[in-house]
């Protein structure tokens, strides 16, 4: 189930892109606080969402997933702080955006398909 698992392959090339950006964000702006929640937010969603195909259940799984999501939506926010703050471009903020707008997507659609299976 992990191998060619398309939200955990996109998780973790998020994770890498916005490691990235951290290393940038401190090194070239100098920019500690609102970067470090972002890695923090950012990179938790892959975790939740690989702990979730570990799930002792389907509860537990769904359970992983809403927090994925959760950290999704917070992810978006330093995203958007960081763009409005000038930390980030827009082109750079965009571009992340997109990949986290399309995990969200995929976060909903599993959650949706999971509670309709429920039913």
């Amino acid at each position: 189930m992990i191998q060619n698992n398309v939200l955990l392959e996109k998780t973790l090339d998020f994770s890498v892109r916005v490691v990235r950006s951290y290393q940038y964000l401190i090194k070239e702006k100098h920019e500690d606080v609102m970067s470090r929640q972002l890695l923090r937010s950012a990179t938790s969603i892959g975790a939740n969402a690989r702990e979730a195909v570990y799930g002792t259940s389907k509860q537990d799984f769904i359970a992983k997933l809403h927090i994925a999501l959760k950290e999704t939506s917070e992810t978006e926010y330093w995203l958007i702080l960081l763009q409005r703050t000038a930390y980030l471009s827009d082109r750079q903020a965009e571009s992340l955006l997109s990949d986290c707008l399309a995990i969200k997507k995929i976060l909903i659609s599993t959650l949706n398909t999971c509670k309709e299976s429920s039913t």
